[in-house]
């Protein structure tokens, strides 16, 4: 009786399955549906003819968002593979050749110089990565798909509005298979929100420009409310009794540098911490048995940009050799 219900139960799961395979629609028909709501919207007919012109599915990019690695890695592990010395390098020359450009911005925006370079190493690895997907191509994939549509339909006509405003030709709109653009790797919103020009000639050109790579980044970070007053934090040691439940990153966890210096916290030398007036959180990436680090408001910031603490780590720590060695 009950292999029979079993039996029962995986017919109709496999028939359910089938009817909305056989319910979903082409990805042609599904272009053809963003087209139309392209035109509803206001966007140019000539720019939504050509911008939808022979798109293909690309599946390799639904199994690269399906197939994300699992953290493996230990930080132990993890920064010193994400901050080579040949990047650090690297880092530093390109800092010292784009210095005028980037002390210029920093200025601007209220951004230290080494957190827009070290933003950019591990974002492209300097320009050098920055993916050959057709954007369009790649968002409508991703909307296709269906698993967060809204969110990537609404790139696709963000994506629309740039090639509109004329920053960049369609053919040259290129980026990763998540439709994340240029060498700051800005998704097409987050372009309409902080791109910056930052060579005065009209464009906002994340792709080419690198004053413009430099301005954007300054411009999203001091939008996410960052202080050029203070770095981002710095490893700490912990007493082996502190309570667990006191590292995280939400507000009620945060401590000014005395209240955590008189619960034990110290610097990686066992030396006190700053004697600042300053909030600080305290993070715990691989839990107790890993590397602690308080942080600041900066580090906040960096967690806005992409909600990964290896994220945020290995761009912190890349800022600190330029700066430090």
């Amino acid at each position: 009786m009950r292999k029979g219900l079993i039996g029962i139960l995986i017919g109709a799961a496999l028939s359910l399955s089938a009817s909305a395979l056989a319910e979903k629609q082409s990805f042609d028909s599904y272009v053809e549906g963003l087209k139309k709501e392209s035109v509803e919207k206001g966007y140019d007919t000539a720019l939504i003819g050509k911008a939808f012109s022979n798109l293909t599915y690309r599946e390799r990019a639904v199994k690269a968002d399906r197939n994300q690695p699992e953290k493996r890695l230990t930080l132990d592990e993890y920064i010193p593979s994400a901050v080579p010395d040949w990047k650090v390098a690297q880092a530093r020359k390109l800092y010292d050749e784009h210095y005028d450009d980037l002390k210029r911005i920093g200025e601007i925006y209220g951004v230290q110089p080494r957190f827009l370079v070290a933003l950019w190493g591990v974002e492209s690895n300097f320009g050098k990565f920055t993916g050959n997907y057709n954007v369009i191509e790649a968002l409508s994939t991703m909307a296709y798909d269906g698993r967060r549509e809204a969110f990537f339909r609404n790139e696709v006509f963000s994506a629309l509005t740039i090639l509109q405003e004329g920053h960049i030709d369609i053919d040259k709109m290129k980026g990763s298979w998540a439709g994340a653009m240029g060498q700051c790797q800005f998704m097409p919103s987050s372009f309409i929100s902080f791109a910056a020009d930052g060579n005065n000639d009209g464009k906002k050109d994340i792709w080419n420009s690198k004053p413009d790579v430099f301005a954007s980044s300054a411009n999203y970070l001091k939008n996410a409310g960052w202080d050029d007053e203070y770095t981002w934090g710095r490893q700490v040691i912990v007493p082996k009794n502190l309570d667990k439940g006191l590292s995280g990153l939400s507000q009620e966890k945060a401590k000014t540098l005395a209240e955590w210096q008189a619960l034990g916290v110290r610097r990686l030398n066992n030396a006190s911490l700053p004697d600042v007036d300053l909030k600080a959180w305290l993070i715990q990436p691989d839990d107790e048995y890993g590397r602690s680090y308080l942080v600041y408001g900066n580090y906040q910031s960096l967690m806005k940009w992409n909600r990964s603490h290896y994220f945020a780590l290995a761009v912190s720590h890349l800022a600190d050799r330029i700066k430090f060695g």
